[in-house]
């Protein structure tokens, strides 16, 4: 049965409200060449969205020719106000932005290991209030978190996890406390990163891809034909508990020791390094592993890789995904040098063909991965029909 009329509108709306997304300001005869529809249809979907304050002129086009300009169409940006998390272990970044994205302020807290709780938590949501305030959000409509440790694919929690701190959990309920009137939202920090390479990085141009993440820890994310899976505890990619040769043990189900992470975890690379000679101070807050990669030898990056493709080779076996990114900030570090030498090692040790990449994000890919999907929720929920 054909569509109703009021079913077409919305269909029609959401359709150039998901172009406006992608391509950005259009004009109205841009418009009609993307969707098809007629000329009357646009003009009347245009006037719609600009009464529902959905869209506004933005601008002109550039384009010369007879007449005046034609006026550009953009979504409202300030409709709604985002924020985005990266919680670790040692602390919290936050990035505020407006519904396009367009970061408005940004900043970040150390927390000790012998923060409480309580004010492990508090300092996490008084960091948002404050840079919320300064980027002059009043409201905000969606947050979006990204920490280590599994996802309960069923209820969308952080579980318990041993090794990670109380106030990561907690920390969902406090935002949502304080921030009534916003959906706060919690993924997997190796997913979030995986999406932010997918849509903005290394794997733009790849729908399976795996990522693996090298910083402080050891993690990893699987995209299959466009889509990121979770696995049916949400722990697909916990590459770290890997048993692997070259470890002193087996890993248990509590802790990782023995496996990956003992070959490619900050630590071990660091233990590595001074084996070779290596020195390098850490910028920031990143991983000491990541300073020490940039400094490194031939032979060391050498030995780096033989333990990278160990894991990288394990992935490749299961999923054969064909291109495996090397994130976090260790693998942005290592660069083309370091992800070309696990490529070769992969290449000898399995028949299926794999190039590995750097990553281009690095550590941000998290922060980065978290605000993209903020934004996707926010929009979902503003541009929905009414």
């Amino acid at each position: 049965m054909p569509a109703s009329p009021s079913t077409a509108r919305a269909i029609n709306d959401r359709l150039a409200l998901r172009l406006l997304q992608r391509e950005g300001p259009l004009t109205a005869g841009r418009l009609k060449q993307l969707t098809g529809l007629s000329r009357p249809t646009i003009a009347d979907l245009v006037e719609r969205l600009i009464a529902a304050d959905l869209i506004e002129v933005v601008g002109e086009s550039g384009e010369q020719r007879r007449g005046p300009n034609a006026k550009l169409y953009g979504i409202v940006a300030d409709l709604a106000h985002l924020v985005a998390l990266d919680v670790r272990m040692e602390g919290v970044s936050v990035v505020v932005s407006d519904l396009l994205g367009r970061v408005l302020a940004e900043a970040s807290v150390p927390i000790g290991d012998d923060t409480g709780t309580g004010p492990a938590v508090e300092q996490a949501v008084a960091l948002v209030e404050r840079t919320a305030k300064e980027a002059g959000a009043d409201r905000l409509h969606t947050v979006g978190i990204g920490a280590p440790g599994l996802i309960d694919p069923a209820t969308g929690e952080l579980r318990n996890s041993t090794g990670l701190p109380e106030w990561h959990r907690r920390l969902v309920a406090a935002l949502q406390e304080r921030l009534p009137e916003a959906q706060v939202h919690i993924e997997n920090e190796t997913n979030l990163a995986a999406l932010a390479e997918q849509r903005e990085g290394a794997a733009a141009d790849h729908d399976t891809f795996v990522l693996l993440w090298l910083g402080h820890g050891t993690g990893a994310a699987v995209v299959l034909d466009g889509t990121l899976r979770r696995g049916a505890s949400g722990g697909t990619g916990e590459i770290g508990f890997l048993p692997v040769p070259g470890t002193a043990g087996l890993p248990s189900a509590t802790a990782c020791d023995g496996g990956f992470h003992s070959l490619a975890g900050s630590a071990a690379i660091a233990q590595l390094a001074g084996e070779y000679g290596v020195t390098g101070a850490a910028e920031g807050a990143e991983p000491p592993a990541a300073a020490l990669v940039r400094a490194g030898t031939e032979g060391f990056l050498d030995a780096l890789a033989d333990r990278i493709a160990v894991g990288v080779s394990s992935v490749v076996a299961v999923l054969d995904p064909g291109c495996v990114v090397l994130g976090g900030e260790v693998g942005q570090a290592g660069g083309e040098g370091l992800a070309a030498r696990v490529e070769q090692r992969v290449r000898r040790m399995s028949p299926l063909p794999t190039e590995v990449r750097p990553s281009v994000l690095g550590g941000g890919a998290v922060l980065r991965g978290a605000l993209l999907t903020a934004r996707d929720r926010a929009q979902d929920d503003l541009f929905a029909p009414r």
